[in-house]
């Protein structure tokens, strides 16, 4: 019985991993308004120092992003890295047993509808052709060919979560110290608006609750951070 062992060259970008990082970079932008916003905001319900303002932007701009880019690195190395562990004790329980292994798998088309003669047919023909692959799709759910790449999430994140800050920050600097704030505060909700729809319409849900749920949480976050940054510039 052919046995596919797990290789390691380069493989294929599977329509999972564009989905991959897809997710985190509209996570990261969405991550990036909204943390920068409710930074900026803070500080211009202290100040009205467009340097100031700038400065503290940027910091936490390139520490959001580091940061983001880091915690996706971790944690899809983290998945991958489980996927491989089971991936490799299905490959050691096929060369310790291939015939038990050909049991479970014609056990488990039987159990789908299949006559138990088609159901070992089938499952005989599979383990001919890639025993590993088929035991991983059908008891793990996984492609044992697959590779999630960790670098492309984290540089999905990082370019996105830049993305996402140059917004509130552009918007709170350079815009006139009349109409900063309400503009700031529209164009964030103008871009949580954007990644609601698509975060939405990659996980192939209702755009109107994701739509609401960063509307609101971006809301709360610039009019706490706003209400804070006022109440510390009292004080000094």
């Amino acid at each position: 019985m052919a046995i596919t062992v797990i290789g390691t060259g380069p493989a294929v970008e599977s329509l999972s991993q564009r989905l991959n990082w897809l997710r985190a970079g509209v996570l990261g932008a969405n991550d990036g308004i909204v943390s920068t916003a409710g930074l900026v905001v803070g500080v211009a319900g202290a100040t009205t120092d467009s340097v100031a303002l700038l400065i503290a932007g940027l910091a936490g701009m390139v520490a959001g992003a580091l940061s983001m880019a880091g915690g996706e690195y971790v944690s899809v190395s983290s998945q991958r890295d489980s996927e491989f562990a089971a991936i490799r004790q299905q490959q050691a329980e096929l060369h310790a047993d291939p015939e038990g292994k050909l049991r479970q798998l014609a056990d488990h088309y039987a159990e789908r509808g299949l006559s138990q003669e088609l159901a070992r047919q089938v499952a005989l023909e599979l383990s001919e052709h890639a025993a590993l692959d088929a035991h991983a799709q059908v008891f793990l759910n996984l492609d044992a060919e697959e590779r999630v790449s960790p670098w492309a999430a984290a540089q999905a994140s990082l370019l996105a979560f830049l993305a996402g800050s140059v917004i509130p920050l552009v918007a709170i600097v350079f815009s006139p110290l009349a109409v900063r704030l309400p503009l700031t505060v529209a164009s964030v909700l103008a871009a949580l608006i954007v990644t609601g729809l698509v975060s939405a319409r990659l996980g192939g849900a209702r755009p109107t609750r994701a739509i609401v749920r960063n509307v609101v949480v971006g809301s709360l976050a610039m009019g706490l951070t706003y209400a804070v940054g006022w109440f510390v510039g009292q004080q000094l």
